[in-house]
Protein backbone atom coordinates (compact mmCIF):
# COMPACT_ATOMS: atom_id res chain seq x y z
CA UNK A 1 0.00 0.00 0.00
CA UNK A 2 2.48 2.21 0.84
CA UNK A 3 4.10 2.73 -2.63
CA UNK A 4 0.84 3.68 -4.33
CA UNK A 5 0.71 6.18 -2.10
CA UNK A 6 4.39 7.16 -2.73
CA UNK A 7 3.18 6.88 -6.22
CA UNK A 8 0.36 9.05 -6.07
CA UNK A 9 1.74 11.91 -3.84
CA UNK A 10 4.48 11.94 -6.65
CA UNK A 11 1.89 12.14 -9.49
CA UNK A 12 0.49 14.71 -7.80
CA UNK A 13 3.50 16.77 -7.28
CA UNK A 14 4.61 16.58 -11.07
CA UNK A 15 0.88 17.81 -12.17
CA UNK A 16 1.44 21.13 -10.02
CA UNK A 17 5.02 21.73 -11.07
CA UNK A 18 3.93 21.16 -14.99
CA UNK A 19 0.78 23.33 -14.16
CA UNK A 20 3.15 26.86 -13.45
CA UNK A 21 4.55 27.37 -16.14
CA UNK A 22 4.40 30.72 -15.76
CA UNK A 23 6.34 33.08 -13.26
CA UNK A 24 4.95 37.04 -12.08
CA UNK A 25 7.76 38.75 -10.05
CA UNK A 26 7.59 42.21 -8.67
CA UNK A 27 3.81 43.43 -9.88
CA UNK A 28 3.25 46.56 -8.97
CA UNK A 29 0.56 49.34 -10.29
CA UNK A 30 1.02 53.03 -9.74
CA UNK A 31 -1.05 55.01 -7.15
CA UNK A 32 -3.62 57.71 -8.64
CA UNK A 33 -4.91 61.01 -7.52
CA UNK A 34 -8.41 61.35 -6.68
CA UNK A 35 -10.61 61.29 -10.11
CA UNK A 36 -7.65 60.20 -12.40
CA UNK A 37 -8.85 57.86 -14.65
CA UNK A 38 -6.22 55.60 -15.48
CA UNK A 39 -2.43 53.81 -14.13
CA UNK A 40 -0.46 51.40 -15.07
CA UNK A 41 0.45 48.15 -14.00
CA UNK A 42 4.17 46.52 -14.32
CA UNK A 43 5.80 43.66 -13.57
CA UNK A 44 8.65 40.76 -14.51
CA UNK A 45 7.13 37.91 -16.60
CA UNK A 46 8.90 34.52 -16.99
CA UNK A 47 7.38 31.85 -18.79
CA UNK A 48 8.94 28.43 -19.03
CA UNK A 49 7.40 27.50 -22.98
CA UNK A 50 7.35 29.82 -25.93
CA UNK A 51 4.36 32.01 -24.95
CA UNK A 52 2.56 35.29 -24.89
CA UNK A 53 0.81 37.90 -22.71
CA UNK A 54 -2.46 37.93 -24.67
CA UNK A 55 -5.10 39.57 -22.43
CA UNK A 56 -5.39 41.31 -18.29
CA UNK A 57 -8.51 41.92 -16.31
CA UNK A 58 -8.83 43.88 -13.33
CA UNK A 59 -11.53 44.65 -11.20
CA UNK A 60 -10.46 48.17 -10.37
CA UNK A 61 -10.80 49.24 -14.53
CA UNK A 62 -13.56 48.75 -17.04
CA UNK A 63 -11.00 48.63 -19.87
CA UNK A 64 -7.56 46.74 -19.60
CA UNK A 65 -4.96 47.09 -21.89
CA UNK A 66 -1.54 45.76 -23.17
CA UNK A 67 0.59 48.99 -24.22
CA UNK A 68 3.61 49.42 -25.58
CA UNK A 69 5.84 52.85 -25.70
CA UNK A 70 8.53 53.51 -27.66
CA UNK A 71 10.63 56.14 -28.73
CA UNK A 72 11.15 57.71 -32.04
CA UNK A 73 12.70 61.34 -33.11
CA UNK A 74 12.67 61.89 -29.70
CA UNK A 75 8.66 61.97 -29.58
CA UNK A 76 7.44 58.96 -26.78
CA UNK A 77 4.18 57.77 -28.40
CA UNK A 78 2.39 54.59 -26.57
CA UNK A 79 0.14 52.35 -28.51
CA UNK A 80 -2.24 49.57 -27.85
CA UNK A 81 -0.75 46.12 -28.50
CA UNK A 82 -2.54 42.05 -28.92
CA UNK A 83 -0.20 40.33 -26.94
CA UNK A 84 3.38 40.40 -25.67
CA UNK A 85 6.03 37.59 -26.64
CA UNK A 86 7.05 35.88 -23.79
CA UNK A 87 9.56 33.67 -24.52
CA UNK A 88 10.58 30.45 -23.15
CA UNK A 89 13.16 30.85 -19.63
CA UNK A 90 13.79 34.57 -20.76
CA UNK A 91 12.46 37.33 -17.86
CA UNK A 92 10.16 40.44 -20.51
CA UNK A 93 9.71 43.58 -18.19
CA UNK A 94 6.45 45.09 -18.25
CA UNK A 95 7.64 48.39 -17.04
CA UNK A 96 6.64 52.14 -18.02
CA UNK A 97 9.12 52.38 -20.62
CA UNK A 98 8.28 49.53 -22.79
CA UNK A 99 5.56 46.97 -22.32
CA UNK A 100 3.07 47.90 -19.96
CA UNK A 101 -0.49 47.28 -18.91
CA UNK A 102 -2.90 50.59 -19.28
CA UNK A 103 -6.12 50.37 -16.51
CA UNK A 104 -8.70 52.88 -17.96
CA UNK A 105 -11.91 53.98 -16.80
CA UNK A 106 -10.97 52.95 -13.06
CA UNK A 107 -13.54 52.15 -10.36
CA UNK A 108 -11.74 54.63 -7.76
CA UNK A 109 -8.87 55.72 -6.66
CA UNK A 110 -5.43 53.65 -6.36
CA UNK A 111 -4.06 54.81 -3.07
CA UNK A 112 -0.28 53.44 -2.34
CA UNK A 113 -0.25 50.53 -0.16
CA UNK A 114 -3.33 49.45 -2.10
CA UNK A 115 -3.14 45.79 -3.36
CA UNK A 116 -4.88 45.39 -7.15
CA UNK A 117 -5.98 42.10 -8.39
CA UNK A 118 -4.58 41.29 -11.89
CA UNK A 119 -5.57 38.25 -13.84
CA UNK A 120 -3.20 37.36 -16.62
CA UNK A 121 -3.81 35.53 -19.32
CA UNK A 122 -0.75 33.53 -21.08
CA UNK A 123 -1.49 31.85 -24.46
CA UNK A 124 1.37 28.91 -25.03
CA UNK A 125 2.44 27.77 -28.80
CA UNK A 126 -0.16 25.44 -28.64
CA UNK A 127 -3.02 27.75 -27.94
CA UNK A 128 -3.34 26.41 -24.29
CA UNK A 129 -4.51 29.27 -22.15
CA UNK A 130 -3.51 30.14 -18.65
CA UNK A 131 -4.63 32.25 -16.16
CA UNK A 132 -2.10 33.51 -13.71
CA UNK A 133 -3.96 35.39 -10.68
CA UNK A 134 -1.68 38.37 -9.28
CA UNK A 135 -1.94 40.88 -6.12
CA UNK A 136 -0.30 43.97 -7.28
CA UNK A 137 1.26 46.47 -4.93
CA UNK A 138 0.34 50.36 -5.62
CA UNK A 139 3.19 52.49 -5.48
CA UNK A 140 3.68 55.99 -5.22
CA UNK A 141 2.68 58.32 -7.76
CA UNK A 142 5.97 59.66 -8.38
CA UNK A 143 7.63 55.90 -8.79
CA UNK A 144 7.06 55.71 -12.64
CA UNK A 145 7.55 59.66 -12.78
CA UNK A 146 11.30 58.34 -11.25
CA UNK A 147 11.65 55.62 -13.69
CA UNK A 148 11.01 58.03 -16.72
CA UNK A 149 13.00 60.88 -15.64
CA UNK A 150 15.95 58.12 -14.83
CA UNK A 151 15.07 56.39 -18.18
CA UNK A 152 15.31 60.24 -20.18
CA UNK A 153 18.61 61.00 -18.00
CA UNK A 154 20.18 57.94 -19.54
CA UNK A 155 19.45 58.99 -23.45
CA UNK A 156 20.67 62.63 -22.83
Amino acid sequence: MKPVKYLLLSLLGMSLHVSAQTVVDDAWVRATVAGQPSSGAFMHITASTDSKLVEVKSPVAKTVQIHESTMKNDVMSMHAVPSVALPAGKTVAIDPEGYHVMLMDLTGQIKEGDTVPLTLIVEDSKGVKEAIEVTAKARALNSMQMDMHDHGAMHH
